[in-house]
């Protein structure tokens, strides 16, 4: 799947005109999100007691606005994957999911590309071939890990979605694609996680 997505220019030449300035404010909010993470000294500052909030240009929007939920939902994602973490995946799965965490905070800077959407659908492909054919739709569980990489999927699922919401638009760009690419490695992960535990999935029956 992966290699034969060709290299493409960055997000930014791959939004319309129109939908630029929208997009653009989702990404300032994850960017000035990274900058105070890296460089606040004092965790409260009260200025959004009021229900409102500041984007990286200084604009007022309300804690409500769709980017403040799409920069939540990434958020909470890249958490979700650091519990993961905390439950001796071993080093093959670790090192996977600690690329995906910095790249996750790339989202702020704007450089996730079409060779990061790529490098997820080479760990699908090479995760899943050593996965047997599913027959019915997984219920989320199994041994701990395989659980917290279920909740980890549906939270990026919920920061894909809450992403288009703020990008309004038809266009699939690479940061969008590239939650929609995770989701899915997150399933296959929790699917060999408890195939490397000898657990056993649930699978949806239907009465």
């Amino acid at each position: 799947m992966g290699a034969g997505v060709g290299v493409v220019q960055p997000l930014k030449a791959m939004i319309g005109t129109i939908n630029q300035a929208a997009w653009r404010s989702f990404m300032a909010v994850l960017s000035a999100s990274l900058n105070v993470m890296v460089n606040l000294t004092r965790i409260y500052t009260s200025t959004g007691d009021n229900g409102d909030t500041r984007l990286a240009d200084n604009s007022v929007v309300p804690k409500t606005d769709p980017r403040i939920a799409a920069v939540g939902a990434i958020d909470e994602a890249n958490c979700a994957i650091g519990v993961a973490l905390t439950l001796n995946p071993g080093p093959e799965i670790t090192s996977v999911l600690q690329a995906v965490q910095n790249d996750l905070f790339g989202l702020g800077a704007d450089t996730v590309t079409a060779d990061d959407v790529a490098r997820l659908e080479d760990w699908c492909d090479r995760f899943n071939a050593e996965l047997p054919p599913l027959r019915s739709f997984v219920l989320p569980g199994g041994c701990p890990l395989a659980a917290q990489l279920h909740v980890a999927r549906a939270v990026v699922r919920r920061a894909e979605l809450a992403g288009w919401q703020a990008n309004q638009a038809g266009e699939n760009p690479s940061v969008l694609r590239y939650l929609n690419r995770l989701s899915d490695l997150l399933f296959i992960l929790a699917r060999y996680a408890n195939r490397r535990e000898g657990t056993s999935e649930a699978l949806w029956s239907h009465h």
